[in-house]
């Protein structure tokens, strides 16, 4: 025959799981905030303890692995600050004002995540955790690419060219780049569509393309 619980040890229960959820919420924010400042590869464990106010067994009662940690990091910047919708561009028939719209609303979250970006996609190159972290990203920025690409009369050569101009529209280092030399928002934005509709529209080549040479003239 089970026994009831009685009401106090319920509360107590209770008051135990919410201080483990807020510890676990604390840590994971304290180590978002290290990543977007310094970064996964110069982030400790012990800073993420002594930032979150806790004492390192705590933390790794919640989380036993950098690994582990990182994921939980992941998913709750990811839900704090969701990628631009795909499907309200698919939306989009005109695909210049499909680019054009889509270019602008990344750019934009760029802007508000230019810091936590910069970090992880330099670590990546050196952490596994970082390099797992970005893989939903990239698959992300492909698919936006064909999305962008689609309803276009281009094949062949020409469509290959096409996305592999989207793929340099749509990457951080590209919006990065124009950023760092002064290039506003909107400019960028032109001068990007501007570079991808050149991509897929057809032209003449010229006598020097046609030889196969390099015109050098001064």
């Amino acid at each position: 025959m089970s026994r009831e619980i009685p009401a106090k040890r319920k509360y107590e229960l209770k008051k135990r799981a919410e201080e483990m959820t807020e510890t676990h919420l604390r840590i994971t924010e304290a180590a978002i905030e290290l990543h977007g400042t310094l970064g996964p590869s110069r982030t400790t464990l012990s800073a993420v303890a002594k930032r979150a106010g806790v004492e390192r067994r705590t933390l790794y009662r919640h989380f036993s692995t950098e690994a582990d940690l990182f994921a939980a990091c992941s998913t709750h910047y990811f839900t704090a600050n969701p990628w631009p919708d795909l499907g309200s561009w698919r939306t989009i028939r005109d695909p210049h004002q499909r680019l054009a719209r889509a270019l602008d609303g990344l750019y934009a979250y760029y802007g508000c995540t230019e810091p936590m970006f910069s970090n992880v996609l330099r670590d990546a190159e050196f952490v596994d955790f970082a390099r797992d972290a970005v893989a939903p990203l990239h698959a992300y920025l492909e698919e936006a690419a064909e999305i962008l690409a689609a309803g276009r009369p281009v094949r062949g050569r020409r469509r290959h060219l096409l996305i592999a101009a989207l793929r340099h529209a749509l990457a951080f280092p590209t919006w990065h780049s124009l950023t760092t030399n002064g290039v506003g928002r909107s400019n960028a934005t032109e001068l990007i569509t501007a570079l991808v509709e050149a991509a897929a529209t057809p032209h003449r080549r010229t006598a020097v393309q046609r030889r196969g040479g390099c015109d050098v003239a001064a």
